[in-house]
């Protein structure tokens, strides 16, 4: 019988390597109940043909690493003019995925269903509480607040755990803010390299688990506390959606001044230093998941430039940017880096 690989569900999987921490609301911003007063976006999405941004050149004795600085959420009805991209990719030898990070368990077909009971009870809270039971009480109000506003009625998700919640909120503000989470660059870039007989390389940096079980019993009864993870996405959804907004407005027209001047401090950044600094993550060695995962991708990629012509990658924009980012370390290793 083939062995399966199997990935742990999205309560023991973060594939976001953020640059930054989400901060919490500023001081004064809330009310006597605790609850951050909603403010009504003033920025239009885009829409239409946009050209997207321009890449990054980096370069060192005649190899050249093109990258695509990528943005999520993206307005949800552009048209993205992809020639450049098409034309790279069609004449690069390796296209490298962006960074991400996997929990994987080696189990078979029955080992997959033994395991998924244990799996959907861990994105639930314990002993069928509530998320009045589990969160501060000025926490809880602020999310109230949120709720009404963009999940309505919605009683289901009062018992899933703080993360999954603040997930399904995120997801339901974005799409209200006229923005988008289906992919726009991918499907581009897949076509390319299938069509140019490139098989995409994954720059995922990979942790295996020898007893998923117990991993998921872990996480369930206390080996990650998601309260922080919680309170850093509610946080976004209350302050975060007009720089969302201009975010993709920048990306959508090419606009790196601006992108520049908009870092996004991700809220699944709080959810990485969580999860790093977790019971679950110390007891099997996964400390500095943000920076092994930037070193697993430098390693790939300069591999990449040593032996191609030329190389396309995908970064997350804000990761590509920042002071101590990808750029910058490829510029201190010696490599020449021109912006678009």
């Amino acid at each position: 019988m083939r062995v399966a690989k199997w990935s742990l569900p999205a309560v023991l999987w973060l594939v976001l390597l953020s640059p930054s921490y989400a901060t919490a609301p500023p001081a004064g911003t809330e009310d006597a109940a605790g609850a951050v007063p909603i403010r009504d976006l003033e920025t239009l999405v885009v829409h239409g043909v946009q050209p997207g941004p321009g890449l990054w050149k980096v370069s060192k004795d005649g190899h050249v690493l093109w990258i695509l600085g990528t943005a999520s959420p993206l307005p949800g009805r552009i048209q993205w003019q992809s020639a450049e991209v098409e034309a790279i990719v069609a004449r690069s030898q390796q296209v490298l995925l962006p960074p991400s990070l996997s929990f994987d368990a080696d189990v078979g077909f029955f080992g997959m269903l033994a395991l998924a009971p244990a799996a959907w009870k861990a994105m639930r809270n314990e002993d069928g509480a509530k998320l009045e039971d589990v969160l501060p009480p000025a926490l809880y109000t602020r999310w109230q607040v949120q709720k009404r506003r963009y999940l309505g009625r919605d009683g289901g998700v009062e018992r899933k755990r703080p993360m999954i919640a603040a997930n399904e909120l995120y997801a339901a503000a974005i799409k209200s803010a006229g923005l988008g989470q289906k992919p726009v660059v991918w499907p581009v870039v897949q076509k390319a390299a299938k069509a140019a007989g490139i098989k995409p390389t994954s720059t995922t940096l990979k942790f295996e688990i020898d007893d998923p079980k117990a991993a998921i019993r872990e996480f369930r009864t206390g080996g990650f506390d998601d309260v922080a993870c919680f309170e850093h996405k509610l946080a976004s959804v209350e302050h975060d959606m007009p720089r969302l907004v201009e975010r993709a407005n920048a990306w959508a027209v090419g606009d790196i001044a601006a992108l520049r001047d908009l870092p996004l401090e991700d809220a699944d950044g709080a959810c990485l230093r969580a999860l790093a600094e977790s019971g679950f993550a110390r007891n099997r060695g996964y400390g500095d998941l943000r920076e092994r995962g930037r070193g697993h991708w430098m390693a790939i990629a300069e591999e990449a430039l040593r032996r191609n012509r030329e190389t396309f990658a995908l970064l997350p924009v804000d990761g590509l940017l920042a002071a101590d980012g990808y750029l910058a370390r490829l510029q201190a290793r010696g490599y020449e880096v021109e912006a678009p």
